[in-house]
């Protein structure tokens, strides 16, 4: 039986910010962590999505897969391709909505349908500075069978909640 690995998708230019949480929950889900750098010049959805299909081609279907922010966002839409065929359980943290209720940026909008046999748990604080919680609605209408978890404090970075966000992923 091989090991479970995490990976973790840091959002975008926060290769360095998100470090801490990869770290977190690595240690506290006692898991290696892979956080690979996506490009902070380059933020189309190709540029983000080519590689993280090709590291998501590598993994098994028992592996943890989390992301933050954009991260998050890039991380849905290949969830969502036919041919997907990783992790089946993904963490989704702060994510973005692109539709025209959110920030309107087609590029990057996720019109469904919902990922098929995946689960997937959205986390979102209510006082996240970055992506404001009105968010986490917006992305649980399009995602009905997500688990959501409204965190009161936190902020964009979830400060403090690496054991109520592992405690999901045990699950």
């Amino acid at each position: 039986m091989s090991q479970t690995h995490l990976l973790f998708i840091h959002g975008a230019g926060g290769f360095t910010d998100d470090r801490p949480i990869a770290a977190g929950l690595g240690t506290a889900l006692d898991v290696p962590v892979d956080m690979p750098e996506f490009s902070a010049g380059d933020m189309s959805l190709q540029a983000w999505a080519d590689p993280l299909r090709a590291r998501l081609s590598t993994m098994d279907a028992d592996d943890l897969l989390v992301a933050h922010s954009f991260g998050a966002s890039v991380l849905l839409h290949l969830l969502a391709e036919p041919a997907y065929a990783g992790p089946r359980r993904a963490v989704l943290l702060a994510m973005p909505n692109w539709g025209p209720d959110g920030w309107a940026m087609e590029e990057y909008d996720f019109t469904g349908p919902p990922p098929r046999h995946v689960a997937l748990s959205l986390h979102h604080c209510v006082d996240d500075e970055e992506v404001p919680i009105g968010h986490l609605d917006l992305n649980a209408a399009l995602l009905p069978d997500a688990q959501l978890h409204r965190h009161e404090t936190g902020g964009h970075q979830f400060v403090g909640l690496v054991d109520a966000i592992a405690a999901d992923m045990r699950r």
